[in-house]
């Protein structure tokens, strides 16, 4: 496997104190960016960051449409524009859904299983070198904090659309660990 770019650290810089949205944003755009390099790297030049959108949504024997609209939380034309990008790239293929004739399924191609076990591997070699760069123990910790805040905003699979802040679930969510967090860095902008 051809191995990432030395560019697995954020390019953006970070002020500092402020709100959650950059600090959750960028580096998920950042990971992103690495996939669609790491998967160009591996001969899939044509698949956009986009397309995992649903290629991580599509089960082993196939999914409709509707449902990877759902997962996706994405409107249907969105999704239908994907697969038909998808498969006239070769790594989704329409066949017959045994449950509904008239329905169709989305699976993947060999080419797109293929394109989907790099993508694994891309990701799990981005979490080793964040893991270096905050240390092992603290990016696990960050990623059991992000799973719990999941829950806490979509219990049970729930529709994310219907979620209001409450902050006694927040309180819930955070009261078990202290923050290290007690300040901004010198000079930082709030």
């Amino acid at each position: 496997m051809t191995p990432l770019p030395d560019r697995s650290r954020p390019r953006r810089r970070w002020r500092g104190a402020g709100h959650i949205g950059p600090l959750l944003r960028d580096p998920a755009l950042t990971l992103n960016e690495l996939v669609s390099e790491g998967l160009a790297a591996e001969g899939f030049a044509d698949f956009r960051p986009a397309h995992g959108t649903i290629g991580q949504h599509i089960a082993d024997g196939g999914s409709r449409v509707t449902e990877l609209a759902e997962l996706a939380q994405v409107s249907k034309p969105t999704i239908v524009y994907l697969v038909n990008d998808l498969e006239r790239l070769g790594y989704v293929e329409r066949v017959p859904d045994p449950e509904d004739g008239r329905a169709k399924l989305v699976r993947m191609t060999e080419r797109g299983a293929r394109a989907q076990r790099a993508g694994r591997e891309i990701v799990a070699r981005i979490e080793r070198d964040w893991a270096e760069l905050i240390g092992r123990e603290d990016f696990d910790t960050l990623k059991v904090l992000l799973g719990r805040l999941h829950e806490g905003l979509w219990p049970e699979g729930g529709d994310p659309s219907r979620w209001a802040p409450q902050p006694e679930r927040l309180t819930a969510i955070t009261s078990s660990r202290p923050s290290t967090l007690t300040s901004a860095p010198k000079g930082s902008v709030s």
